[in-house]
């Protein structure tokens, strides 16, 4: 199942018209909308494909600008990123590792995002 969040502009004398007809269609929810004529509203379906369709669908709404996708969720892509973190190694291999001396880490920040074995080498040449 796919969620997203889609922007739909109107201008604003339109806005009153545009926002009961997304109201009263049947792929989308409304949310809210200001002043200046955009309106938040979330689509769902069983995939990509089926979220274009419903696009098309509030892009052929009388005076609607634009609908535009901000954010998406799947529930296919979060299990996929979930499966990566849980066989993920919970503490970086070269704080497990014997021959590196814990004085000669250097931590900034993200030890995950390093390459450490470079950093040990270059390390060991420069003495820094």
């Amino acid at each position: 199942m796919n969620i997203s969040s889609i922007v739909v502009k109107t201008l604003p004398e339109h806005l009153t018209e545009v926002v009961e007809s997304l109201k009263n269609c049947d792929v989308c929810d409304y949310h809210m909308h200001d002043e200046l004529g955009r309106i938040i509203i979330t689509i769902e379906g069983k995939g990509v494909q089926e979220e274009l369709k419903k696009i098309k669908v509030i892009e052929a709404i009388p005076h609607v600008m634009s609908a535009d996708m901000q954010m998406a969720y799947s529930e296919d892509e979060l299990s996929s990123h979930m499966e990566v973190l849980e066989n993920a190694d919970a503490v970086p291999k070269v704080l497990n590792d014997p021959t590196i001396s814990a004085s000669d880490i250097v931590y900034n920040g993200d030890l995950k995002k390093k390459d450490l074995e470079g950093f040990a080498r270059t390390f060991d040449k420069t003495g820094r």
